[in-house]
């Protein structure tokens, strides 16, 4: 689900003069988002790495190396 579909099921509590106050998500709309955000997140550090010339190790090659020395991913 991408960021606006989740936006537009967000619920407004709103005070006596109808200033909006708080959001209200349903649980799984909550959890989509955390999804998300996370994913968002990861994207982030996978472009610092690149910008930063660090080297790193693509995740089915880390998991052939952990499996390798008895750690089971």
């Amino acid at each position: 689900m991408q960021a606006n579909e989740l936006i537009q099921k967000a619920q407004f509590v709103v005070d006596p003069t109808g200033k909006k106050q708080a959001v209200q998500l349903d649980y799984a709309t909550w959890e989509a988002l955390l999804s998300l955000l996370e994913d968002l997140g990861d994207l982030q550090e996978m472009d610092r790495v690149r910008e930063s010339g660090e080297e790193y190790v693509p995740w089915e090659q880390a998991k052939v190396e952990l499996r390798t020395n008895g750690l089971d991913v």
